[in-house]
Order: C-alpha cells, then structure tokens, then sequence
C-alpha cells in the first residue's frame, strides 16, 4: 500500500519541473554568453540559493563571477536589507565591465568587483518577451493587431511595417491551433511573440501572413470565467484531418528602414503544425543574400528546399527528394531541420538508404555531389561545418553498442572522409552551442548516471570540467536510478529498449503493481537517453515512489533509429506506438524479476500517451487492468491534420478510422480513468466526451473527471489531477484506499514551462 510518506515523495519528484536545482544540483547549465561568446557564466543551486560562476574556456578557467561573501555586504550596507550569502536576492546578473548589475529588493544596482561597492544604478530594462531584437539591437519587431510593427530602441518610435492584416489573416503568428491560447492566458501573455527572422545586417525581416479564413472553427466554452460571470465562448480555427482547408503560411520579407513589401511570388507553404520560421524551415543565408526554406505538400512523401531572392520575392528549386512515405529533414518533429546551406553547397539529411545521413549537393545546379555519412547509424545535429577545412562537426546515434539512443559527437570530411568520435565513450552527449565557434559544451550522461558538464575545442579534448551533478537530495526522497532494459520486439526478432523504476523501498521479496508509463510518438521518442527523463517523463518517478514498478519503453514506429523502425507506424497510427511491443516487453521482463505481478499490470499517459492509455486498455483487456488517459487525443478524425495526415496518410479514412478508440469503446474490460481539461485548446475535451458517450452506450463502468478551464497540461491544476490519478491506480492496481494526502499547488514558473515544452 501507498502511505503518506510515499505520496509526499512523489510530490516532491512531481514538482522537480518547478524546482530546477531542488533535488540534482549542477546537473543543467545555461551559459549566458559575453565578449561574443569568448567567455560566459551560469548560475548553479547551492541548495538554498544560487551560486554564480564565469568560465573563460581560452584560459581554461572557471572561477565565482564575484566575491559572495564580499557582494552580499556591500548591497546588505546600500540597501539596509539582511542579505545572505548563500541565498543572493536574485537569479540573474549582468557583467558591465568591473562590475555587475541585477535586481533586486524593487530597484536596479551596481556592485563595483574591485573595491564591492554597490549603488543604485539607472534601470535598463530587460528585452520585452514579446519583441524580436534585431541582431545589431538597435530594433525590435512586435506584433499589434494582426500586423507587424518595428520600434527604434533609441529613441522609442514606432512604425508599422504591414498595414492590411485582418483576422485570420494576420502577420507573424502560427496556425490557432498550436497558438496555446488558453496557455497564454493562464500567464497573463496576450499572444506568442511574432515569428519573424531578421536579416543578419539588421535591415530586413523575414515573416510570413497566415491565411486561416477557410479554416474550420472549433468551440470551447469557459464554465465559469475568472470574473465569475456568464460562460464564455471561446472559437478556435482548428483544422480536422481530410479537410480542405489547412493553415497557409504566405512568406514576405519586410524592408524595416524603407517599409517595402515583398512578397514571394509562389504559392502559400502549407502550415498544419508550427510557423516554418518557428520551426526553422525558413532561414536567411549568412550574407543576406537569399532566404532559404522547406516546403513539402499535403501527402509529405516530397520534400523541397527553395531560394526566395528577398529583392524581387522570385523563388527557385534548390533541390529535392520524394519517397514512398513520409520525407523528413529530421525525424523528430519539433527538432530544427538537418540541413545546412553553404557558401556553393548543401548538407542535405536524407534516409533514403535506410539511415538518417548527410548528402552533399551543389547549391547552383541542385547536383548530387556525395555522400558524407554512412552506416548503420543515423546524423541527428549538424553542430558546426568548417568549410575551410572542409569538415562538418555533428551528433549521431547508434554508434553506442549499449544503447542506440545516446548521441555521440563526430566528425567528417566533406569528401565522406576521415570519420572520427569526438566523444568516444558510451555516455550520451548533448551539446549547447555559444556565439563563439571555438568551443562547444558538452553534458556527458546515460539514464542512470548524473551528467557531467565540460567545455570542450573541437577537437574533442576538455578545456575545463564545469558541474558534477549532486543526487544526494534525490536520492533521499527513496529514489532510486532507472534500470536501462532491451528485450524483444513483438515479433520476437527486433531489439527495442526502455527503462524501468524500482519501486520506493524495494524489495525483491514482495511482488508489486506495474504501471506502464507511455507516449507512442511518432514524432517523439518516450524515453530520452540522457540523465533528465524530460517533459515526457514526468510521471514515471512519481508512481515509482507510490510502490509501483513503472516501465516506459520505444517500440517500434517512434524515432531514432532506423527508416524501417520508424516507417513501422506510417499508416498505423491505430497500434500506439506498437502496444504489442509494451506487451511483449512486459512479459519478458516479468520472466526474470518475479516482483513484478502481472496479474496487476496499468497503464498512464498524457495526450498522445492519453490515446495510448485508453488503447491499451480496449485493445489488450487481458494485460491492463487498470489505466489513466490524460487529455487523450482518442478520434484522429477530429484531429490536427499535421499529426495524423504526416503518420497514417494524407487520404487514407480507413486509417483514421482505425486510429479512433471511439468505435472500439465496446471492448473495455478493465478499469478506466478520463481527463481532460475543460479548455484544451490542443487536444480538444471532445475526444474524450466522444469516447465517454460510446462507453455509456456499451454499459462500461468508467470514471471521467472534467477540469474546469484547463488547459493541455493542466499546468495550474497539475497536483490535483496528478493526485486523482494516483489515488485511482492505488485503489484499483494494490487493491487498498490511498492517505488522505493533499498536495499544496504547484506555481507556474518560467523554468517550469520550458521543462515541461522541452
């Protein structure tokens, strides 16, 4: 059984999101970059406050930014306020020669490093989040309106840049449907910032104008509004798939000085998902000179990459690929594309030899000149390309034979010569990129082993050791490290792998509940194979220290393999990231730790996960007894088209019929959990009220749970829904009623979303 003890642990790795350096400390660093990159500081938790360290990768350095002790005395003497060393008033600092600037107790100093001295100082104030600052910052662009406005920073002025934008038809936003409106609200933001790319002189703006007119309205209605008045109805343009009418993205480059207009003179580029300059499928080439972009059509099987002359808006055909199924610039799909342009040629991604490798074209005539990279194996980042030395620098999986998944840096000669790991270990790597080309920083991690942070030169070898993660907090709420697992495949032939959570309290003696913690993809892989278990692993540490047994697994269909795993869900979107594989995966598992009780096996997930849930338990009634759909997306046939036309076809009904748990409600046996918040602007709550309309006419006994102006995430109720989720797995899996535990409410924090969108 689950005791209070095990709820207030799960509660605190619940909240690990909104508490970055709560309980790892040093595992994550942000570099904020001066001099151009040449050097750098971070701020690292001390447990109670942060501390503030400057790193000088030329001389191999990595020192406190300042004195402390020395700081916290000077701004205690200018302000009149208890300042404590280990806990400083502020988050962030601004280096501005000797000295540093922040703020802190409601006003702005400066605190002189020679002789730590503070004062007030005059307030600049940070960049408005909903500006784009031009790169020589002297200009930023903002939306007003359905237009683009710029603004001098010098003197304030402002002035149009479009003047006929209307609604839904507007300027330097992306499809309704991913805008996160009912997000945006929740944190007082009135709209995302625009997308726009500025020029790399600073006197041009690549935007787009998004043609939403035709589009299919949606409705969500607001119970009870904030104001406590009537409901509110709130109407979305959200596209279904197979409709006629999707979101068109109309590319135009502003002259920011001179206010022209140009247009580009093709057809709009369809955008079901994401703005193309969100998503870096646009992009200025580094001298200015043209603007490059993908485009692919509605059926996704051709992928183009084009020349827009930002003079006269002519387009050109660089070059392209089609095949059989989808063609991608990068498999994962909210990952920027694999492609670089350069001076005379391309670094083309394709996978059309059944890996994801790098293929050389020139960039006149659209020839194919090579190919770079080879093998069993796949490119996943073009981290930096010396053409000089004609040597591109990039990422790759699969050259770890422990695990496929970790990321390895490398590089190669142009030619396809001189292959040589950078990092050659079986750790995985990710890399953060600075300004400055000289260096790169690399976290080192697997799923059980803390990262640790070095800045390295491009020849791999480390310039100075920045953070060894701490998990003595973690390890003290009973959390214990994953188990990386690989077992077979349904098909009893293809490797696939996963992790699995013991237990709080483990003890191999007992037999424990299973929960099967899922997110099918296609577009993402579950489970990550660094240390931090991401956004998509949120839930499987809390319900490990619930007391149960919690496994997440890829089967075959999700990305980072090979074209042919991947290729496993085109069309079959309906199998859930492969359920046969989770099934299999159990099984075997169970076979050798006889503590995992298959007679109590559940199911957990959140939105592609939520379908997953409610598919397992319709589709595999004799494996899952009990489960949990969170904002389950259970009707492709209501369903954004970017999602269900790129994974199961651009005209394939039947497909997307298969894919509906609706008409398979009959088939529940188990017990069932709905939820679904009440003002899911992404995963609209009647995919789940139709699944529930077709359970009560089969007569299932199921609970659903409604939340009153929710969003996606149910980011402002997310420890009451979290709660409710596992009071319901501890009654129905362990059979017992759980603590009268009430978790306090989890405040939305910055960091908290960009954990949560990671």
């Amino acid at each position: 059984m689950s005791t209070t003890q095990d709820y207030q642990a799960a509660e605190q790795l619940l909240r690990r999101p909104a508490r970055p350096g709560e309980l790892v400390v040093g595992d994550k660093v942000r570099p904020q970059w001066t001099e151009g990159g040449a050097r750098f500081w971070y701020a690292v938790s001390n447990g109670v406050g942060k501390r503030f360290v400057l790193v000088d990768p030329a001389a191999g350095t990595r020192e406190p930014a300042f004195d402390h002790a020395g700081l916290a005395a000077a701004l205690a003497a200018a302000s009149g306020q208890q300042v404590d060393p280990e806990a400083l008033p502020f988050t962030a600092v601004e280096p501005v020669g000797n000295a540093v600037e922040f703020a802190a107790f409601g006003a702005y100093w400066r605190c002189r490093l020679d002789d730590y001295t503070c004062e007030r100082a005059e307030f600049t104030p940070p960049g408005n989040p909903l500006e784009v600052l031009s790169p020589d910052k002297k200009t930023a662009v903002f939306l007003r309106g359905h237009n683009l406005w710029a603004r001098s920073l010098s003197d304030g002025r402002e002035w149009a840049l479009t003047t006929d934008g209307e609604p839904d038809h507007r300027y330097g936003s992306g499809p309704d449907s991913t805008g996160n409106g009912t997000l945006l609200r929740k944190i007082g933001l009135p709209h995302l910032p625009p997308a726009v790319a500025w020029s790399p002189d600073s006197t041009k703006v690549l935007a787009h104008r998004t043609d939403e007119r035709a589009v299919r309205r949606t409705h969500l209605v607001e119970a009870r509004p904030a104001d406590g008045g009537a409901p509110v109805l709130h109407t979305q343009r959200y596209a279904y798939a197979g409709d006629e009418h999707v979101p068109l993205a109309e590319l135009v480059v502003l002259d920011v000085a001179q206010g022209a207009v140009v247009r580009a003179r093709t057809e709009p580029l369809l955008m079901p998902v994401l703005s193309p300059i969100t998503a870096q499928w646009a992009w200025w080439a580094p001298d200015g000179s043209a603007v490059y972009y993908l485009g692919r059509p509605r059926d996704v099987r051709t992928l183009t990459l084009y020349r827009l002359d930002p003079v006269t808006g002519e387009v050109t055909t660089v070059l392209g690929e089609t095949g059989p199924t989808r063609v991608e610039p990068n498999p994962f799909g909210y990952e920027p594309p694999i492609v670089r342009v350069l001076a005379d040629e391309v670094l083309w991604y394709s996978q059309r030899d059944g890996w994801g490798h790098l293929y050389r074209y020139d960039l006149r005539t659209g020839e194919l000149l090579g190919q770079v990279t080879s093998g069993p194996w796949a490119v996943r980042q073009i981290l930096r390309v010396d053409e000089a030395g004609r040597v591109v620098y990039f990422t790759a999986s699969g050259l770890v034979e422990e695990d496929p998944y970790r990321r390895t840096v490398c590089r190669v000669g142009l030619d396809g010569s001189g292959f040589a790991r950078l990092t050659d270990d079986d750790q995985d790597h990710t890399v953060t990129l600075p300004d400055h080309q000289g260096y790169f920083i690399d976290s080192a991690s697997t799923v059980d082993t803390p990262p640790v942070t070095t800045v390295r030169d491009w020849s791999g070898r480390v310039l100075v050791e920045l953070e060894r993660a701490d998990t003595g907090k973690l390890t003290a709420t009973g959390w214990t490290p994953p188990e990386r697992f690989r077992v077979k495949a349904a098909d009893g032939v293809t490797d696939i792998y996963g992790v699995l959570y013991h237990p709080r309290g483990f003890d191999p003696a007992r037999r424990y509940p299973v929960v099967d913690n899922l997110y099918p993809g296609p577009q993402v892989t579950r489970v990550s194979p660094c240390f931090d278990p991401g956004g998509m692993g949120l839930d499987a540490e809390p319900l490990a220290a619930l007391g149960f047994v919690v496994i997440a697994l890829d089967g075959r269909g999700t990305p980072g393999r090979s074209k042919a795993f991947h290729d496993a869900s085109y069309g079959h979107l309906a199998d859930a990231g492969c359920l046969a594989d989770h099934v299999a995966a159990v099984r075997q598992l169970a076979g050798t730790r006889p503590w995992m009780d298959l007679d109590r096996v559940g199911v957990f997930g959140h939105s592609g996960g939520g379908f997953a849930a409610a598919r397992a338990m319709l589709d595999f009634p004799g494996v899952y007894k009990a489960g949990v759909a969170l904002s389950g997306s259970h009707d492709a046939r209501h369903f954004n088209p970017g999602f269900v036309e790129t994974y199961d076809g651009a005209d394939d009904a039947g497909a997307w019929a298969r894919t509906s748990s609706v008409d398979r409600a009959h088939q529940l046996a188990g017990k069932l959990l709905l939820i679904h918040g009440e003002l899911d602007d992404q995963v609209h709550p009647d995919h789940t009220l139709r699944l529930a309309d077709r359970l009560i006419a089969a007569d299932k006994d199921f609970e659903l749970l409604v939340i009153p102006g929710a969003e996606h995430t149910f980011i402002d109720h997310l420890a009451y829904v979290r709660k409710r989720s596992w009071d319901f797995l501890v009654r129905e899996l362990m059979g017992t009623q759980p603590p009268a535990y009430r978790p306090a409410p989890i405040a939305i924090s910055p960091d908290m979303l960009a954990e949560l969108f990671a």
